[in-house]
């Protein structure tokens, strides 16, 4: 397969049927889509998903392949029109994935899945058990229900009811882009020969996985089957303002046995249990800081049977993104942010030694067998595709080439990892991209790329928002900056944002902007543009009433336009309460410190507000006020408002369109981006 798809795109690029174009939306959208690799239990099989999109139709799929580690050959397992979920094996040649209410088994040499289990409601997440015989899934249920039948036909009952209106009585009322219906994500264990599911989590009021982003990596089993491990929030009418999530453990064999919490002692946010493989031990990870969702993820290690809890690498001020145990227990893998990048780490429990396996661009899911490591990888100029890896010794062998046809088209923009001396003196880290067809001696308009989080990084990643090369290969310098606030440079580096959203990433945005003009001559910063998402966006809100003059125009997609009424309006209270020092009816003058509509008399560069219907997270009334001020005061605006997106622009038509309407507003008051 890897040398049928070299051999590809060898010949169009000889063939110059298309020939080499700058990197635009539609080869971002035409990138196939690596997902997660699972390896099979005896280390031979790779088994891994490729999405597709269509721009045209919204629509999308998803089918499963296999790749044989010792030959390299790659295959297409399912060709179905609908995606497969949460695959996994079910033993060396079989392999299991849910659909809708379903689970289906295939085997590896075969092309027809055979359902194997049926719920009465849909299956959002599963796991098949080590005995092969029974399965843990997640279903949203009424918690009241005590069978998955009662909210089947609760649920029905709703459907056919003539009255809209819903009633609450607490926080939250809506959560990211989901008003609430009364129903929470519970764990069910049932076996496969149809028997009567069991509520693992009856009289919970939580949700495991947690919404929005919550997967299975929240519910683990042991290693003997006997016992489930599940990170969830139990936190009454305080959901909206809490973070404590805790590790709980339940008794399979015990019927009657209710969740035992194994982290109350732990006010802040406890995540991703994973047994070791003998069962003695489980690893987490755990924050320190109640109500902070920023603070750093820490390894942690506990004994089941003394209680004995410890921090594997205390001394380590990096917060782990996700981790695995070597099958013999003697070492952890993990990935984390760290300068820039999102390395893979292999981490000996004995001495707590570190060391990098993989250091450059984005590492994601990543599965273990022994000394081999297959994960996922990607860069700024390459999509998605999966390596392997001794964990012992030797550099990575890439595996899967779906893209290589496609990449061999198109050109992007040569970038550098650059730092300068930001707020304070520190070093604040950036990168800059060159445009596509790059001329020494003209001079090019610029972008400013602002991250949004305030918590988050503009590292070396293959992103499908907001992609550098899509800038660059329109003719624009493009910068992005990881200012004071983002991950990945220490837990202090991260913190130092509290309190201050308008003063130190200020800074380091303007040092970063002259840094730029003392660097790279042919970047023209007198004819730049700025824009940002989110904080990005309140970003570009607080630029126009503080640095006026800075640029020529401005793009403020889902941004902050008035903390006070941010406040009230969006649904994780914990966010802006830690960001400010504490409730707005507390702390006034903490939220109002750095408030742009305050400052709204300043305003006169011209603005591209976009704004998605379904965001609760910034409510689409910061945007509609943002394009009043604008409006008001007669500065040149337009707003582009996409009712069916929520924080994020997901359907390909609308990226189209959003990709469009961004780089017509930059070319308005740019120029080309062709460079003088």
């Amino acid at each position: 397969m890897r040398y049928v798809l070299s051999l590809l795109g060898l010949l169009w690029a000889v063939s110059g049927l298309a020939g080499p174009h700058p990197f635009n939306v539609h080869d971002l959208l035409a990138t196939k889509r690596v997902g997660a690799p699972v390896m099979s239990p005896d280390g031979r099989h790779v088994l891994f998903s490729v999405k597709t999109v269509d721009e045209t139709s919204n629509a999308s799929d998803s089918d499963l392949w296999v790749l044989e580690l010792a030959t390299g050959d790659v295959r297409q397992l399912t060709h179905t029109p609908r995606g497969e979920g949460n695959y996994q094996w079910a033993g060396d040649s079989e392999v299991v994935f849910s659909r809708d209410r379903n689970i289906w088994k295939q085997p590896l040499q075969g092309d027809k899945a055979q359902k194997i289990f049926t719920a009465p409601v849909d299956i959002e997440t599963f796991r098949l058990a080590p005995d092969g015989r029974h399965v843990l899934f997640s279903a949203r249920v009424h918690v009241d229900c005590p069978s998955l039948d009662c909210t089947a036909k609760r649920n029905e009952a709703t459907k056919q009811r003539a009255a809209s209106g819903r009633l609450y009585d607490r926080l939250f009322v809506r959560h990211w882009d989901t008003w609430e219906d009364g129903k929470r994500s519970h764990l069910w264990y049932a076996s496969l020969d149809g028997s009567e599911a069991r509520d693992l989590m009856a009289g919970l009021d939580a949700d495991v996985p947690a919404p929005p982003f919550g997967g299975s990596e929240d519910y683990r089993f042991s290693p003997d089957g006997k016992s489930v491990f599940f990170s969830a929030k139990v936190a009454g009418k305080e959901e909206a303002w809490s973070t404590n999530f805790d590790i709980y453990r339940v008794d399979l064999e015990d019927t009657l046995a209710k969740p035992l919490n194994l982290t109350a002692d732990n006010a802040a946010w406890d995540a991703q249990p994973v047994p070791g493989p003998k069962g003695q031990y489980l690893y987490y990870l755990a924050m320190r800081v109640p109500g902070y969702e920023s603070d750093r993820f820490r390894l942690m290690r506990l004994d089941l049977s003394s209680g004995k809890r410890e921090e594997v690498v205390p001394e380590w001020d990096r917060s782990v993104a996700s981790f695995a145990v070597s099958d013999d227990g003697s070492a952890l893998l993990a990935t984390a942010l760290d300068r820039g990048q999102r390395k893979l780490f292999h981490i000996d429990l004995a001495t707590g030694k570190r060391r990098v396996l993989q250091s450059k661009g984005k590492v994601g899911a990543f599965a273990l067998h022994g000394s081999t490591v297959v994960f996922a990888h990607n860069t700024f100029s390459s999509p998605t595709e999966l390596y392997r890896q001794s964990i012992l010794r030797g550099k990575a062998r890439q595996l899967t080439y779906f893209n290589q046809p496609l990449m061999a088209q198109v050109q992007m923009g040569d970038y550098e990892q650059f730092r300068f001396r930001g707020w304070n003196d520190e070093w604040v880290y950036g990168y800059v991209f060159k445009p596509v067809g790059f001329r020494k001696k003209r001079h090019y308009p610029v972008a400013l790329l602002i991250h949004g989080g305030p918590q988050g990084s503009f590292y070396n990643q293959f992103h499908y928002r907001w992609n550098p090369q899509i800038f660059a290969a329109a003719g624009y310098v493009t910068v992005i900056v990881d200012f004071h606030g983002s991950t990945g440079y220490g837990q202090a580096f991260t913190d130092s944002i509290q309190g201050d959203w308008g003063g130190k990433p200020l800074e380091d945005l303007q040092k970063a902007m002259a840094h730029v003009k003392r660097k790279y001559p042919f970047a023209d910063t007198e004819n730049s543009c700025a824009l940002g998402a989110s904080y990005g966006g309140y970003m570009i809100n607080w630029i126009a009433g503080q640095w006026p003059a800075a640029f020529k125009c401005l793009v403020n997609h889902d941004g902050v336009f008035d903390n006070r009424m941010m406040y009230y309006a969006t649904e994780e209270l914990w966010f802006p309460e830690r960001e400010h020092l504490g409730p707005y009816h507390d702390f006034v003058r903490e939220h109002e410190k750095h408030n742009p509509v305050n400052y709204v008399k300043r305003w006169r560069t011209p603005m591209l507000v976009i704004q998605g219907g379904r965001d609760y997270r910034i409510p689409e009334s910061q945007a509609l006020g943002t394009f009043t001020a604008l409006q008001r005061q007669g500065i040149e605006s337009r707003f582009l408002y996409f009712p069916d997106e929520n924080h994020w622009v997901l359907k390909p038509a609308n990226t189209v369109l959003w990709h469009d309407t961004v780089l017509a507003w930059l070319n308005r008051f740019l120029g080309s981006g062709k460079g003088k």
